[in-house]
């Protein structure tokens, strides 16, 4: 009778987990991990209280809280949670509570710190996966005719890469003409991505962090003259729980992080952006203030790679679509080479996205410190038809990939002899391409 009792209560607890999540909206989102803090966002259907316990999984002795929070309809129903009781260099099984009861999901959930390593030994390897243009179809809003979304499982197969994180690249979702011109739009359109649901556990097993392009900022090819880009960035700032927004006064989604003996600078190339049919001199997609800060942040790092993420291609020359050397910015493109290699900035490689098209472009100029762009896209937005006449001077051969597609790169070896290899991977998770690059000295 005892056993049945137990058996009982084992039922009705796991019945209430299961049942609670019915409140849960998407996430948990696994955001930025640090040292000594770790950000978890989450979002429920209705207003709710939403707090995570974790505890570590080494020692298993004491169990941590977050502070709880209330979500409100007002900020999408979504909140940031920060585990600020970690030690650096642990992971920590996790579960959120809805209104004080935990709830269950069919996957382990844990997080990790990042690890105090400098004068101590090696960095770590590391792995992470990056790329862009997610779509999410939803009939009653796309454009008539054959889906544009597709091979939603890719995301469920970057789950199982047992990657450390995951680095968005822009159009993270796609805004539709309903969406554009209010906050109830753009929330909507926001949830609407987040709530995919082969997206869940990719979320919950992996940290990440984003930067947005044009479609998540606001209409197509949108510039800062966009009327509610601001509406975009309060809701880029709910759903994204980066490490920052901008740096200083100046707004943006632009930032910074590190991972081991890497350093990642988060670009935003379209809150400041003059735009493309503006005929004007000096045109800018950065503005003067993040370029400045791109440049002393650049010159400050001494990681091992340094990677630049943007919303488009920087090293491509052909002329075509949103690349940097079109429309009148190609004379900020070139300041920006300029200054990496004059002041023999080595081991710079840009992450990509846009152009619903793969490719690996290399700036090899005798005397200077190469450059890289790793270009990823999409992952389940329409593939792109390439123009025949597009010519990509700077593509490594082989390395060109038309159709839906993730990166997966890991960061391994030695200090001294740090190697990056990049994988192109299909949506089914298989690999297509296979491409290194030694740390230059």
């Amino acid at each position: 009778m005892k056993n049945l009792l137990i058996i009982i209560g084992l039922c009705s607890v796991i019945f209430e987990g299961y049942a609670q999540k019915e409140l849960l909206q998407s996430g948990p989102v696994l955001g930025y991990s640090e040292m000594r803090e770790v950000k978890i966002w989450v979002q429920t259907k209705i207003e709710a209280e939403v707090k995570i316990q974790y505890i570590n999984v080494k020692d298993k002795k004491e169990i941590h809280w977050t502070d709880g929070v209330l979500t409100k309809k007002a900020e999408a129903f979504s909140a940031k949670l920060t585990a600020d009781e970690v030690e650096p260099g642990n992971r920590y099984k996790y579960t959120l509570y809805i209104n004080k009861k935990a709830v269950l999901f069919d996957y382990e959930t844990v997080f990790q710190t990042l690890p105090v390593w400098k004068w101590r030994g090696d960095a770590p390897d590391f792995s992470f996966i990056t790329g862009s243009c997610a779509y999410i179809n939803e009939i009653e809003y796309d454009r008539p005719g054959k889906p544009y979304g597709g091979d939603y499982q890719i995301f469920t197969n970057i789950a199982e890469t047992k990657a450390d994180f995951m680095l968005w690249l822009g159009d993270n979702v796609y805004l539709r003409e309903p969406d554009f011109y209010s906050q109830t739009g753009i929330f909507k359109r926001y949830t609407h991505t987040r709530s995919t649901p082969e997206m869940q556990k990719m979320f919950a097993v992996m940290h990440h962090y984003a930067i947005w392009d044009d479609h998540d900022y606001g209409p197509n090819d949108s510039d800062r003259g966009y009327a509610h880009k601001d509406l975009t960035l309060k809701t880029f700032e709910l759903f994204w729980p980066n490490p920052a927004f901008g740096v200083g006064e100046e707004r943006g989604v632009y930032a910074f992080y590190n991972w081991n003996d890497c350093d990642f600078f988060l670009l935003d190339n379209r809150y400041y952006r003059s735009p493309d049919f503006l005929n004007e001199p000096n045109k800018t997609q950065l503005g003067e203030k993040q370029k400045q800060w791109l440049k002393d942040a650049l010159i400050e790092s001494d990681a091992s790679f340094k990677f630049i993420a943007l919303g488009g291609q920087f090293l491509n020359t052909s002329g075509k679509f949103e690349i940097y050397s079109n429309y009148g910015f190609a004379d900020e493109r070139n300041e920006i080479i300029e200054f990496i290699q004059k002041n023999n900035i080595k081991n710079v490689v840009f992450l990509t996205g846009d152009r619903h098209l793969s490719e690996v472009s290399v700036l090899d100029r005798a005397g200077c410190p190469k450059i890289y762009d790793i270009t990823t896209s999409p992952f389940s937005a329409g593939p792109s038809n390439i123009p025949e006449d597009e010519v990509n001077p700077l593509r490594i051969q082989g390395s060109l990939f038309n159709q839906h597609i993730f990166a997966k790169i890991d960061v391994s070896g030695i200090l001294s002899e740090r190697k990056m290899t990049l994988t192109y991977r299909d949506a089914d998770g298989k690999i297509l391409y296979t491409f290194n690059i030694q740390k230059e000295k």
